[in-house]
């Protein structure tokens, strides 16, 4: 029973409070930090756990009481109340214990890489484009996590053709993962003189930045090559072989970084990025419905294969995965992505609970 795996978990959590107060542990760093964070780990659900156990021992009380015969009308009364109560706490709490035991994405904790390039749509795609990775950036920045541009492809116009961000921060991927996919636009764009409402996509892959540790690139499975950089700079980018181009080709893939004005901040970017895509790569292998999964979320860039809508018009945003509407477009342009998140964040536990019954 899930009960049986609670008591566990707070035996384990009791025991690790023992372990991170032993000077001897204390005194290698590693180890207790190790153990501190899965003291941290297990702290919230044993924080629920007890507060269930509470409430159960509350209802069971009050039910005492009003089974008594001696009980007066006043504390037969005050009983009733209080088992009403301990009875939906307790409902609250079994349900937030279930999705605490549910098992733990081992990527959750990860920084990402966010990939977002423009699908169908010409420059209206790419200046959508834009208006995505702002959006990623200011929702980076209200979670306190730190947003870096890695790379861009720009346009004239301001849009983008291709840009990679990088999001650190605790929990990163946890939210963001839910973002991979086609993200369509309807509005008008601002070089449509006739006022007609256009439809553009665009595709967002977020990818777990993996280590080296994880990750390892063999020098003779790459090849790095260096050349000048184009789009905005001046003079500089146009006289300095400062891009990096690296190519894996065990795999094909290409990566290239020409953000930064020094080739080796340039390549160490690049080689970030290699090192997720190949995570990522190894991840869909190990697991066939994950890349399904992913391959019909990302998918080409096509309107058809879409997973929100943000349709200017009507100010609103429809994530269609979930069936969720908001009139709160701007808002969430602006980084405000929170309750779009909780909806895909509680559906997915949902179907995992499903799953389990």
């Amino acid at each position: 029973m899930w009960q049986d795996k609670l008591q566990i978990i707070e035996d384990t959590f009791m025991d690790l409070e023992q372990q991170i107060s032993d000077p001897d542990v204390i005194a290698r760093q590693e180890e207790w930090r190790r153990l501190m964070k899965r003291h941290a780990d297990l702290a919230e659900t044993v924080h629920v756990y007890r507060e269930y156990k509470k409430v159960v021992a509350d209802a069971a009380e009050a039910d005492e009481i009003l089974q008594d015969a001696a009980a007066d009308a006043d504390m037969t009364a005050l009983a009733k109340e209080e088992l009403a109560a301990a009875k939906a706490r307790r409902g609250e709490l079994e349900d937030r214990l279930k999705i605490l035991l549910l098992p733990k994405d081992p990527l959750d904790e990860k920084d990402v890489i966010v990939e977002i390039r423009a699908g169908a749509g010409g420059e209206e795609a790419a200046l959508f484009a834009a208006d995505l990775l702002r959006m990623y950036t200011r929702f980076a920045e209200r979670q306190g996590w730190k947003p870096t541009l890695m790379d861009s492809n720009g346009t004239g116009l301001g849009g983008y053709r291709e840009v990679i961000l990088s999001i650190s921060g605790h929990g990163a991927f946890s939210k963001l993962k839910y973002e991979s996919g086609v993200h369509r636009v309807q509005r008008v764009p601002e070089t449509e003189s006739a006022g007609r409402v256009h439809t553009s996509t665009v595709t967002v892959a977020v990818l777990p930045e993996a280590d080296e540790v994880e990750v390892e690139v063999r020098p003779g499975e790459i090849t790095i090559d260096t050349y000048c950089a184009s789009g905005a700079g001046g003079q500089y980018v146009n006289r300095t072989a400062s891009a990096v181009r690296i190519t894996h080709h065990p795999t094909g893939i290409v990566v290239t970084c020409q953000d930064e004005k020094s080739q080796l901040k340039n390549k160490e970017k690049a080689m970030r990025v290699l090192r997720a895509r190949l995570f990522d790569k190894a991840a869909q292998e190990a697991h066939d419905k994950m890349a399904a999964d992913r391959k019909s979320q990302v998918g080409t860039g096509d309107r058809s294969e879409r997973i929100r809508t943000y349709n200017f018009p009507q100010g609103r945003v429809t994530d269609h995965r979930i069936n969720l509407t908001i009139y709160q477009l701007l808002h969430v342009l602006d980084g405000e992505l929170d309750e779009l998140l909780t909806g895909l964040i509680t559906a997915d536990q949902t179907e995992k609970l499903q799953a389990m019954a």
